[in-house]
């Protein structure tokens, strides 16, 4: 009988039991990788945000916020 897991249980699945050093390899692999990574590291913060306090979510926000402005967005087309 096959197995049938969600997204979110595949990622955690595939990073369970890695050593630090291990998911610092898979983020920097993802960062800047295939678009196919994004969803992996979309878990990852997703688990991390679930158990970051107030005061640190608004840090992540706001240094996302301020690294997103300093981008140029390339023209839709």
């Amino acid at each position: 009988m096959p197995i049938t897991m969600d997204l979110r249980q595949a990622i955690v699945h595939k990073v369970h039991g890695k050593s630090e050093s291990d998911l610092t390899d898979m983020i920097i692999g993802s960062v800047n990788g295939p678009e196919a990574a994004l969803p992996g590291l979309g878990v990852i913060l997703e688990i991390a945000w679930k158990h970051m306090s107030p005061s640190q979510q608004q840090e992540f926000v706001h240094l996302a916020h301020e690294q997103i402005d300093k981008i140029k967005p390339v023209p839709l087309t």
